[in-house]
């Protein structure tokens, strides 16, 4: 078996787009260095495009009637069991009640406590449709004890009522010995990479890769924003106004020519262009190896960079979609103030 080398700076594809300087070590677990085989098996999974996770912070309750809503809401009013730290579980409404109850009174015992801190954080695992679902409880039962055991209070249960499986985690914001959970991107970071380990050991091959590395170039929509955005194409409320300007800098772009890139498209494309040259330098080398697997991965990183999409921004993929709807209305471009904000 040959050793697996790595052109320069090849893990730079991966690196997620932290900033060191805020990483705590308090309250970050900092994940082993990767070895060479370790660096192969995952370039390996890549490729083959395994499942990516999904960890998210979906919100925060600032008080104990809320923090009781939530719970009654991921635990459907008492018909799903919510299981805590040591395997106990919460069978009906008035356990889920007294939890509330006693999250809320340490958290107003905590002298320290600013009166908007808040009482809990609400997490959300998981994974495309088709996992199994007794898998990712498992494994979120798994990384919740690796990332909060001995540290914060805990209820999670699995919910099975989309395609995609998901565990919502409920975490005590206040620690057992006074510290606050305050996640940040490199939390984030680690906590994907955790859960993906999590799955792996339960033989589900799923990665957590950033979305540069990937091909992707648009962020995913805010949950708040999709809300809005929801209820305006519903006809119950105005369009935010973020999104009444993107639309009207995208009628610019559509209709009156003004598709010059701008420094962030430059960066965009700057990026993807060296992503893409490391993952073809490193095919180059695997493809000059002596072991058949190498040279079998070469062919296969080469048709992964080539199925990559395009790079793209919100302001093209939005010009895109007003030139199909005028072309489907028959139309040469939006009446004056009349694009998709209205």
């Amino acid at each position: 078996m040959t050793d697996f080398h790595m052109v320069l700076g090849f893990e730079d594809v991966w690196r997620p787009p932290v900033r060191q300087r805020i990483v705590r070590p308090r309250s970050v677990l900092r994940l082993a260095p990767t070895a060479g085989s370790g660096v192969r098996a995952r370039l390996e999974r890549v490729a083959s495009r395994a499942p990516e996770v999904m960890v998210k912070v979906t919100g925060r309750t600032r008080d104990g009637v809320h923090l009781r809503s939530h719970l009654d809401y991921i635990s459907r009013n008492g018909q799903l069991e919510l299981e805590g730290p040591d395997g106990a579980l919460l069978v009906d409404r008035r356990d889920v009640a007294d939890l509330a109850d006693s999250w809320a009174a340490a958290a107003m015992a905590d002298r320290p406590r600013r009166r908007d801190s808040p009482l809990s954080h609400s997490v959300i695992l998981s994974m495309p449709a088709g996992t199994k679902e007794i898998v990712v409880r498992d494994a979120a039962r798994s990384f919740a004890a690796d990332m909060f055991a001995g540290r914060h209070d805990y209820v999670f249960t699995l919910h099975t009522d989309t395609p995609r499986p998901h565990v919502h985690l409920a975490i005590c914001s206040r620690g057992h010995t006074g510290e606050r959970l305050n996640p940040k991107k490199a939390d984030l970071e680690v906590w994907r990479q955790t859960f993906a380990q999590a799955l792996r050991d339960r033989g589900v091959e799923a990665e957590a890769t950033p979305r540069r590395a990937r091909g992707v170039t648009r962020k995913a929509e805010r949950t708040p924003l999709r809300k809005i955005r929801d209820r305006h194409e519903a006809g119950g409320g105005p369009m935010a106004q973020v999104h009444r300007s993107a639309y009207r800098e995208a009628a610019g772009a559509a209709f009156q020519g003004r598709i010059e890139r701008t420094p962030w498209d430059q960066r965009i494309l700057a990026r993807q262009q060296a992503v893409r040259s490391l993952y073809l330098s490193q095919a180059q080398l695997l493809g000059r190896s002596n072991d058949p697997k190498d040279r079998a991965l070469a062919v296969k990183v080469e048709a992964f960079v080539r199925s990559m999409p395009q790079p793209d921004t919100q302001r093209l993929a939005l010009a895109r979609e007003l030139r199909a709807v005028n072309a489907r209305l028959g139309r040469g471009g939006p009446e004056p103030g009349k694009e998709r904000g209205r």
